[in-house]
C-alpha cells in the first residue's frame, strides 16, 4: 500500500499538506524533504506518515534534503508553540528550519601544505627559507607557510608545482572544541558551593530505584555581584561529563565577550555561539553539529532555542527577567517561557538565573512549581553599594545642566581616588525631542507618531522606531527662522558634552547600542572599562545587564523616574529591575561601591525599596498588587493589534472585532483603543485587550473569537501577542 506524508510547509500555514511518497523512498517524522508547491519547489519535515489507498491522486515528494531531521520534542515545541500564540504551525515551523543557502553548502576545503623530501629543481634562496621552515613536518596553510617564511605566496605555489611540496585537504575546523568540565574549577565561597551542589542533585535527581526523575526548572537567585554565573557553570560541567549537551541562553549575545572569557577560564575553551551575527556556513555547520551531538555547549540568543539538540542536558536562561527574551514581531513568543516547556519535552533541567527575578517566576518559585536556590551575599565578603536618593526638588542642576551638585561632587570624590564612576541614563542620542522656539514645531517622524530623536554626533534626528533619519536643519523647516532650534531634555550624548566641560582632562567613554561601529565597538568599549582604561562612563540599560567592572565604585543615576508613570502594568517591576540591576555595578572589585539616584520621588515604592535594599518587601507588594487585579501571573493577558495604512480601516475593523468578542463570564475585552504609539512604519494601529482569570482557556476563547470575527481584507492586519510583554 502506497504511503502518504504529512508534510509542514515554514510559510504562514496552518495545516500540513498530503503528498504522496515514492516508491523506494523511505520517510519518517521529522525528516526535511523537498515538495512541490503551486508551480514552484519548497522544503518541508515531515509530521506524519501513513498507509493510504487514496494517494495515487496526490502530488509526489521530490525527494528528501541532507539536513538534520526535527526531533520528536521538537515537532512538538513547534506544535505547542503554534497552538499556545495562535501563530500558524508553518511559521512556528520556520523558526526550527533553517536551511542553508548554496554558499553554505558548497563551502570550501581547506588546503594544507607539507614537505615531500623531494629536493626543488631551482633552490633559490625564496625557496630554501620555506623549506626551511617546512622541514618540521608540520601541515600549514599556504598562506601562513609563506607568512613564516617571509616569502610570497607565488613562491610556495612554485614549489607545489615543482613537487617539493605537496597539498593535502584538511578536515574543516571544528565549530567549537569540546569543553573540558575539569579544566579549572573556579575557587567558590562556602555558600556558592552549597548552591552548586544542591543545583546539580536537582538538575540531576535519581529515584531511589535509579530512574531519572521528571527534570525540574529551578530559579537560582542571588544578588549582584554574588556568583550565579559560577555556580551554574558547575551544573553545565555536570551535562558535558554526562556527555550531554546544554544551551545558555542570553539577552545579548553580541555584547557577551566578558562572558565567554570566563567560560574559557572554566572550560579551556570558549562554546559555540548562536546569534544573528554569524555567517551562513558557520550558522549550518553549526546546525549540523548539533545534531549530531558533536557541539557540547551552546550560548545563544532567543532564537537558540530551536536547534535541533540530539541530547539536550540543560537548559540555562541567564537575566531570566529581561524583556529581550520576548519576540516582539513574527511569532509573539517568550524565549524564557518557552525554554520552560521544551525542558519539559526532552525532560530537561532548565535553570532560570537572576538578580532581580520576574514576578511570573518569583510567584511560580513561591507556589513550589520551581525549585528555588538562592545566593544571598556577594562573592568574597563584598558589600553591596550603599544607595542613597538625590531629591531634585532639594538639589537642583544648574541652569542648563542636568547633574546635580550632590552628584558631581561624588564622581569628582571618585575619580580623584583613582576608581571609576558610570552615569546611567536609559536614554540615547543627544535629545528626546527637538522643537523651534519661534513657532512651536515639533520635529516628529513621517511615518511614526514619535518624536525624532537628536543625534549630535550624527548631526541627525532619528526615529528609533523606524529607523528614519534626516539631517538637522539649521533653520526651522515650518517658520524658517535660524537659531531657534532647542533640544529638549537629555540623552547620553548631552550627558556626554555636560561631563566633558565639568572633566575636561579625564577619560570618558559613552557607550549605547546605536554607536557606529556595531557590536564589536561595544565589546571593545566594555573591555576598556573592565580594564580599567577611562574614569568615566556614560551608558543606557547595555551596561546593567551583568558586566563585571572591578574598578567601577561610583553609580550615579539620571532621571530614576523614567517609566513609574506609564500606564504599562510592568513598570514598577522593571524600573526597580533595572536601577538594582545598573546599581549593582558599583563596588564589585576590591573597593566598596555606593550609588546616588536623582529623583523627584524618593518616596515612590520602587525608589523607597531600592533606597532601602528591601527586595523582599518589593516582591510581597507587586504580588499582591498584580493578584488583587487580576494581572499576570494571578490573570491572563492578551493583545489583538489591529493595523492598517489608514486610520479609519483600522479603527472600523477594531470596532468590528469587538462587536463580535461576546465575552463570557471570567472574560473582558477591552477596546479598541488607539495604541500609545499609533503609528508606526506607516501602518495605523488600534488595540484590543482581553484579560480573563487564570483558569480560563484564552487560546480557546481567541481561536472562536476570531471564527466569529470580521474576515481581514486589504492591507488589515491582526496581530496576536498572548502574554504581552510590551504595551505601546
Amino acid at each position: 500500500m502506497p504511503s502518504v506524508a504529512d508534510i509542514l510547509i515554514p510559510l504562514a500555514l496552518d495545516n500540513a499538506y498530503s503528498y504522496a511518497v515514492p516508491a523506494g523512498l523511505v520517510l519518517a517524522p521529522g525528516d526535511v524533504v523537498q515538495v512541490p508547491l503551486g508551480p514552484r519547489e519548497t522544503v518541508g519535515v515531515v509530521w506524519q506518515v501513513s498507509e493510504s489507498p487514496g494517494g495515487s491522486n496526490l502530488r509526489l515528494v521530490t525527494g528528501r534534503i541532507e539536513a538534520p531531521p526535527l526531533s520528536d520534542p521538537l515537532r512538538e515545541l513547534v506544535d505547542w508553540l503554534a497552538r499556545y500564540t495562535l501563530a500558524p504551525k508553518g511559521s512556528a515551523l520556520a523558526m526550527a528550519l533553517r536551511l542553508p543557502d548554496e554558499a553554505a553548502r558548497s563551502e570550501t576545503s581547506r588546503i594544507g601544505v607539507r614537505e615531500t623530501g623531494k629536493p626543488p629543481a631551482r633552490p633559490t634562496p625564496a625557496r630554501l627559507k620555506v623549506l626551511a621552515v617546512a622541514g618540521d613536518g608540520a601541515m600549514r596553510g599556504k598562506s601562513a607557510l609563506a607568512k613564516e617564511a617571509g616569502v610570497s605566496l607565488s613562491v610556495v605555489d612554485g614549489l607545489i608545482d615543482d613537487g617539493a611540496l605537496e597539498a593535502v585537504a584538511l578536515a574543516p575546523e571544528p565549530v567549537a572544541l569540546p569543553p573540558n568540565p575539569d579544566h579549572e574549577r573556579v575557587p567558590l565561597s562556602e555558600v556558592q558551593d552549597q548552591a552548586a551542589r544542591d543545583l546539580i542533585g536537582l538538575t540531576y535527581p535519581t529515584s531511589e530505584d535509579g530512574t531519572t526523575r521528571k527534570a525540574p526548572t529551578i530559579l537560582l537567585e542571588g544578588v549582584t555581584g554574588s556568583g550565579k554565573t559560577e555556580v551554574y557553570f558547575e551544573a553545565v560541567a555536570e551535562a558535558v561529563r554526562r556527555g550531554q549537551q546544554a544551551l545558555i541562553l542570553m539577552p545579548e549575545i553580541a555584547l557577551t565577550a566578558q562572558f565567554l572569557d570566563r567560560f574559557a577560564e572554566r572550560f579551556g575553551v570558549r562554546p559555540a555561539t548562536w546569534h544573528s551575527g554569524i555567517g551562513s556556513k558557520r550558522r549550518e555547520r553549526l546546525r549540523a553539529g548539533v545534531a549530531a551531538g558533536e557541539v557540547a555547549v551552546v550560548v545563544g540568543a532567543r532564537s537558540a532555542l530551536f536547534l535541533p539538540f540530539s541530547d539536550l542536558g540543560l537548559i540555562v536562561v541567564d537575566e531570566e527577567h529581561e524583556a529581550a527574551y520576548k519576540q516582539e514581531d513574527g511569532v509573539h513568543y517568550h524565549a524564557r517561557d518557552m525554554a520552560v516547556v521544551r525542558g519539559r519535552l526532552e525532560n530537561c533541567p532548565v535553570v532560570l538565573a537572576s538578580a532581580t527575578p520576574s514576578i511570573e517566576t518569583k510567584v511560580n518559585a513561591e507556589k513550589g512549581r520551581y525549585a528555588h536556590i538562592v545566593l544571598p551575599e556577594r562573592f568574597g565578603g563584598r558589600r553591596l553599594p550603599d544607595i542613597h536618593a538625590i531629591d531634585m526638588r532639594l538639589d537642583k542642576p544648574e541652569k542648563g545642566r542636568f547633574l546635580a551638585p550632590p552628584l558631581v561632587n561624588a564622581v569628582r570624590a571618585t575619580i580623584e581616588a583613582g576608581d571609576q564612576a558610570l552615569l546611567f541614563l536609559n536614554r540615547r542620542g543627544y535629545a528626546p525631542l527637538t522643537l523651534c522656539r519661534a513657532c512651536g514645531h515639533r520635529y516628529q517622524c513621517r511615518n511614526c507618531s514619535t518624536w525624532l530623536v537628536e543625534h549630535r554626533f550624527r548631526r541627525a534626528l532619528v526615529c528609533h522606531q523606524c529607523g528614519y533619519a534626516e539631517r538637522r536643519p539649521d533653520a526651522c523647516t515650518e517658520c524658517g527662522t535660524f537659531d531657534n532650534l532647542t533640544p529638549c531634555g537629555p540623552g547620553v550624548e548631552r550627558i556626554a558634552e555636560e561631563v566633558t566641560e565639568l572633566f575636561p582632562d579625564k577619560r570618558i567613554i559613552v557607550l549605547s547600542s546605536d554607536f557606529p561601529g556595531g557590536a564589536e565597538r561595544l565589546r571593545a568599549e566594555l573591555q576598556s572599562v573592565a580594564d580599567g582604561e577611562c574614569d568615566i562612563v556614560i551608558g543606557t540599560q547595555l551596561v546593567a545587564k551583568g558586566h563585571n567592572f572591578p574598578h567601577l565604585t561610583l553609580v550615579g543615576v539620571l532621571d530614576a523616574d523614567i517609566g513609574l508613570t506609564s500606564g504599562d502594568p510592568r513598570a514598577a517591576e522593571r524600573t526597580f529591575q533595572l536601577l538594582q540591576q545598573v546599581t549593582g555595578r558599583a563596588g564589585r572589585g576590591d573597593k566598596p561601591g555606593r550609588a546616588l539616584v536623582q529623583t523627584y520621588q524618593p518616596d515612590h515604592p520602587v525608589i523607597a525599596a531600592l533606597l532601602s535594599g528591601d527586595a523582599t518587601r518589593f516582591y510581597e507588594e507587586e504580588i499582591a498588587s498584580r493578584e488583587a487585579a487580576g494581572l499576570p501571573p494571578f490573570g491572563r493577558l492578551a493583545a489583538l493589534i489591529v493595523s492598517a495604512n489608514e486610520r479609519e480601516v483600522a479603527e472600523a475593523h477594531g470596532q468590528a472585532l469587538a462587536r463580535a468578542a461576546e465575552p463570557p463570564e471570567g472574560i473582558m475585552v477591552l477596546g479598541p483603543a488607539e495604541a500609545p504609539l499609533a503609528l508606526i512604519r506607516g501602518r495605523y494601529r488600534f488595540r484590543l485587550l482581553v484579560k480573563t482569570e487564570r483558569a480560563v482557556d484564552l487560546q480557546g476563547y481567541l481561536r472562536d473569537w476570531l471564527g466569529r470575527g470580521p474576515k481581514v481584507r486589504g492591507n488589515v492586519k491582526v496581530a496576536i501577542d498572548v502574554d504581552p510583554q510590551s504595551f505601546l
